[in-house]
């Protein structure tokens, strides 16, 4: 047990970037507080709006908060009036000038988070919880994942003693840092207590330097084709050798 990393931290400055960029100098304290209270009252008050992360940056002056979701629409509203009201809303928490962004997910079942979210909130519903994490890992290899990890603990079921069950498919190297693995730890309020949803996604692995700007991760969910290149670009680099050996057998 004591061997057991978060897979996120794990990657921080190899592949990943992090949620909060800024440097605090003597308020680090004062600001790591106030980050966790814009995260904490997005979170409540756009709990239907499929949000993933919330990124953080800071200027002199200027607070940048990037919201990445499933649901733009819901978070926007009509000619933009939600993101306004949120603007003034976080003035009013942070004394400080906002700026919102909002990012789209585009393949949501390829994000930890919402698939996390989903199986919890299916489970809250009283759907069975074998045929919920079924349906999103078939969902999420679909999408092109090359593997998928879902554990629940808790009382499964209703039953008196508490365990754990997982389902996997595909591959889930944890201890490669190339590897792109999401990761995030859901949790179900039902009648007989909480359960909790961790769930893993590989989805593919990151060849060369890689930049660490907040949103990098999200913009390649929406198509893996800049690794698919690279490796392309790998075989393409082997095909004249081949060729060259078989200009030689035949002179």
């Amino acid at each position: 047990m004591g061997q057991k990393t978060n897979p996120i931290g794990n990657r921080l400055g190899i592949i990943r970037g992090w949620d909060s960029n800024w440097f605090g100098g003597n308020d680090y304290g004062d600001r790591i507080a106030e980050d966790y209270k814009i995260r904490r009252y997005l979170e409540a008050r756009l709990s239907k709006g499929g949000i993933s992360r919330i990124y953080i940056e800071r200027t002199l002056k200027l607070v940048t908060v990037t919201i990445t979701t499933a649901r733009p629409g819901l978070i926007i509203g009509k000619g933009g009036q939600e993101v306004d009201k949120l603007k003034e809303e976080l003035k009013k928490l942070t004394k400080k000038d906002i700026q919102i962004n909002i990012f789209e997910i585009k393949r949501p079942e390829l994000d930890a988070v919402l698939v996390a979210d989903s199986i919890a909130k299916q489970i809250e519903n009283r759907i069975s919880y074998r045929r919920a994490v079924k349906m999103a890992i078939a969902g999420t290899m679909r999408m092109g994942a090359e593997g998928i990890k879902v554990q629940i603990s808790g009382r499964l079921n209703g039953a008196e003693m508490a365990r754990s069950e997982s389902f996997k498919d595909g591959r889930i190297p944890l201890s490669t840092f190339r590897a792109d693995i999401d990761y995030h730890i859901g949790e179900a309020l039902t009648q007989y207590g909480k359960l909790g949803v961790k769930v893993w996604i590989m989805k593919g692995e990151v060849y060369g330097k890689r930049e660490l700007s907040p949103l990098v991760g999200q913009q390649k969910k929406g198509g893996q084709s800049d690794r698919r290149d690279n490796r392309g670009g790998e075989r393409d680099n082997r095909r004249p050798r081949k060729n060259n050996n078989n200009n030689n057998n035949n002179n």
